[in-house]
């Protein structure tokens, strides 16, 4: 059922194209210094980003300084208190996450500067000279989606996979044991879902993430899946479009994976991009979880 990794290499190699080396299985070249700094390691990311760097980005630096030398780097979805303490205990003093670090979107902190726990995670971070980039705009915009390809291997589903599309075709399978799979490949207890557990899905639509309502519904309208897999989803929106879809007699199902567990395969994308490109720097991967637990 799952692929060598020599032909999802193969995949890999055309969909970058000529020139573009943003295969994180491929060699980079030794762009090592003496010393790597924090803008080192940024812009050899953003260089090789179609149309970047971007006029207006969430990707910026939230702690610390491009010049700052780099003893080890952490890539992680979240840079939750847990993730800067073992980065702490690692010797590493760079953290790359995907998400916000500081509860909202932009990473604004005016509104917390009062605030108890904003205090002490910000703190935890200066006191041990901890810088940290959010990259998640420059990652997505690859020429292909580096989250995709990470949440595609840790499916293993590399074989299925056709280089820049979100639909995969997989053998047909149930509902229940499509569910089944994802579960014990991502490592999650529980997830949430509409449709029929006895369907046979053999079109997966793969949107990681919280893409919102209105994309993953025109993705579904784009390319006609049995099935949906995303991150999140608000319950008025795609859910509800999904329960309507079946009421009308179209068979289509839901899986909500959970935002976090759904993009964590874009931190080890990013690890091995980092030790391709960089491989005299420790660099490690270390997954933050989910922050909501199944009781």
């Amino acid at each position: 059922m799952y692929p060598s990794r020599r032909r999802f290499l193969a995949q890999s190699g055309v969909l970058l194209g000529a020139g573009l080396s943003l295969n994180p299985f491929l060699t980079f070249g030794n762009n090592l210094k003496k010393d790597v700094t924090v803008g080192d390691i940024m812009d050899a990311f953003i260089n090789q980003v179609p149309g970047a760097p971007f006029p207006q980005t969430v990707d910026t630096l939230k702690m610390g300084s491009r010049d700052q030398v780099v003893t080890g780097v952490v890539a992680t979805m979240f840079a939750t208190m847990e993730v800067i303490e073992r980065t702490i205990e690692l010797g590493a003093n760079f953290i790359i996450p995907h998400e916000p670090t500081f509860f909202n979107h932009a990473d604004e902190t005016d509104w917390l500067e009062d605030d108890e726990v904003f205090q002490s995670k910000n703190r935890l971070m200066k006191d041990h000279g901890i810088a940290l980039w959010r990259n998640h705009d420059y990652i997505h915009r690859l020429v292909d989606d580096g989250v995709r390809i990470g949440v595609v291997k840790e499916l293993g589903w590399e074989t299925y996979y056709e280089p820049g599309s979100p639909l995969l075709k997989i053998p047909p399978t149930s509902l229940r044991l499509l569910i089944d799979h994802a579960k014990a490949k991502l490592g999650v207890p529980a997830m949430r879902y509409a449709g029929d557990l006895g369907q046979t899905c053999e079109k997966v639509l793969l949107i990681p993430g919280a893409a919102g309502g209105r994309a993953q519904i025109e993705g579904i309208m784009k390319y006609d899946p049995d099935v949906l897999i995303c991150g999140e989803s608000n319950e008025w929106e795609t859910p509800e479009y999904v329960r309507a879809a079946n009421a009308s007699g179209k068979k289509l199902s839901m899986i909500v994976i959970g935002h976090s567990a759904s993009e964590e395969g874009g931190s080890e994308f990013l690890k091995t991009w980092l030790e391709n490109q960089f491989p005299d720097l420790p660099v490690h991967h270390i997954p933050s979880g989910n922050s909501l637990q199944v009781f």
